[in-house]
């Protein structure tokens, strides 16, 4: 094989897996020579070498051999005079039949339970989910679909940042059809899976198999769909796919990290088709629900821990600290209980500072007075100057105390800081401005889902 077909080989990689991919794993392979059915390519470092051969090694060898190469395996070499290092995953590509077998009906269930990759987790269930308001829509979407009747919105799509629930919801929606419905061929895995999957059927020339086990699912779950963005082939396989599950009426469940029209690289048709069924958004946490999370974790500990006491109060803490990442949070509370039973003493303040330093210093909010006054005139469409100068008209000085309660809250500057920041106030007024944001939120519907509204703006 010549310099200038590896070159052309490489083009059809790139569109493969996608243009950070390759330029990460793919473009730094040098090809060295083929010999004997082994093609050796020359790499940076052991490492790159062992990652090509795990992940894209399958990949490589289906475009060497429909090129019109003999190759058996790959192999790397991480300097000019050291031996080559066979790739581990690679099996002779001409060892497997040109036309494949078909799948026998009955063993359908057989080859989709093998497919399940992606081992469900016992403990995400609905009863160990806790619901608030950033996530009940979410929640009552997917309850919906996992009573396995009638599909009313196809696909249901969620999507939101690491560690607000998704794969919590994904999981307990099959364990429940799981339950309810054995009958009924559910399966999930995640979209990098279902490249690997598909990338697998192209070397052993096994496509005929692979439409027939996805297209005879009842349910089909793919976590993470955003991996497929930028991988032509994958994409339209899996569009494909999508298309002929719709039109036999079977349920489709997605998850994304972000909105299918914000994904980049994913192709057009792919958004449009995953932005025609129900596309639920699962916010930021707030503060009452972390505080759920937390008491309903303690629950579970006290099996486990059963002499264990937590001090008043640290809960709260935790909750209004670590507001960004559920599984922080979690991880968190688990580091806790276990070094308190390790050390024989009450979780209090002084230990939970103690133990989860570094977890509350990478924690700590970068949020800044400059940036809640930005944000707040921009919700109110006042000028910046309005909140900050001497005006007293109440259209702008309700928003200038809701600023300075976020202010209070959301930063670690003292009142007299913060008065400094409105104008040069005094630290008595910015104390006025809190209490009286406080009052209204029990009693003012409309204030209280302001200022719940741009916490969340400020906190994402």
């Amino acid at each position: 094989m010549t310099q200038e077909k590896w070159g052309q080989l490489r083009n059809k990689l790139m569109k493969a897996v996608g243009k950070n991919n390759f330029t990460t794993w793919i473009e730094p392979l040098e090809f060295q020579e083929l010999q004997d059915g082994v093609a050796v390519f020359s790499v940076p470092t052991n490492f790159m070498g062992n990652y090509v051969s795990q992940n894209f090694a399958d990949l490589i060898l289906y475009e060497l051999n429909t090129s019109g190469e003999t190759v058996q395996r790959l192999a790397f070499r991480t300097a000019a005079n050291s031996p080559a290092r066979p790739a581990q995953t690679a099996e002779p590509a001409q060892a497997t039949p040109a036309q494949p077998a078909p799948v026998a009906m009955d063993a359908t269930n057989d080859a989709l339970e093998a497919l399940q990759a992606a081992p469900l987790d016992a403990r995400f269930t609905f009863d160990s989910f806790v619901v608030g308001k950033p996530n009940e829509l979410a929640h009552a979407a997917a309850r919906r679909v996992s009573e396995g009747g009638p599909v009313t919105f196809n696909p249901l799509v969620l999507y939101g940042g690491v560690g607000l629930g998704k794969t919590h919801l994904m999981h307990a929606i099959a364990w429940e059809l799981k339950t309810k419905r054995p009958e009924l061929n559910v399966l999930y895995l995640s979209a990098e899976q279902f490249m690997y999957r598909f990338v697998q059927a192209l070397r052993e020339r096994r496509m005929m198999d692979f439409k027939h086990l996805f297209r005879s699912v009842d349910v089909l779950m793919v976590d993470d769909v955003q991996f497929i963005a930028g991988k032509d082939s994958t994409q339209e396989e899996f569009f494909h796919t999508f298309n002929a599950l719709v039109d036999q009426n079977k349920q489709i469940i997605i998850s994304a990290d972000r909105a299918p029209g914000e994904i980049k690289d994913l192709e057009d048709r792919v958004k449009s088709r995953l932005q025609c069924g129900l596309v639920v958004d699962l916010h930021p946490t707030d503060y009452e629900l972390r505080l759920g999370i937390l008491q309903n974790k303690v629950q579970q500990y006290s099996s486990t821990y059963p002499d264990l006491r937590i001090a008043d109060g640290v809960l709260e803490f935790l909750a209004h600290r670590i507001s960004t990442n559920v599984r922080v949070l979690e991880g968190a509370l688990t580091r806790l209980f276990a070094f308190a039973s390790l050390v024989g003493r009450e979780i209090d303040m002084e230990l939970t500072q103690d133990c989860l330093a570094d977890v509350l210093r990478a924690s700590e909010r970068k949020i800044t007075v400059e940036e809640i006054q930005r944000k707040v005139s921009e919700y109110y469409n006042i000028r910046l100057s309005d909140i900050i100068g001497p005006k007293r008209l109440r259209s702008y000085a309700r928003p200038r105390q809701v600023a300075m309660y976020l202010c209070k809250q959301l930063t670690s500057r003292s009142l007299p800081e913060i008065g400094r920041r409105f104008g040069g106030r005094d630290h008595t007024t910015v104390m006025h401005g809190v209490k009286r944001i406080e009052e209204l939120k029990t009693t003012d519907g409309q204030i209280a889902e302001d200022v719940e509204m741009l916490r969340r703006a400020l906190e994402a």
